[in-house]
């Protein structure tokens, strides 16, 4: 998985799968995108206006559960 801010367009992208070709896009609420692969699983996730959306946009903090 992969976390990115881009500060000149203001998105937020998470990537769950890499190196996968985006076969559909989907807004689900305003400025909420969601990708899909061709059997439809959801690869990534993008937030427009992320500095109005998220707490910190250039915070990450990655928890692991057991």
């Amino acid at each position: 998985m992969k976390v990115n801010y881009d500060k000149h367009t203001d998105t937020l992208s998470l990537i769950l799968k890499e190196n996968t070709d985006v076969a559909e896009s989907d807004e689900d609420k305003p400025g909420i995108i969601l990708d899909y692969d061709r059997e439809g699983n959801l690869i990534s996730i993008e937030v427009l206006d992320a500095s109005k959306r998220v707490t910190e946009t250039r915070k990450i903090e990655f928890q692991l559960t057991e």
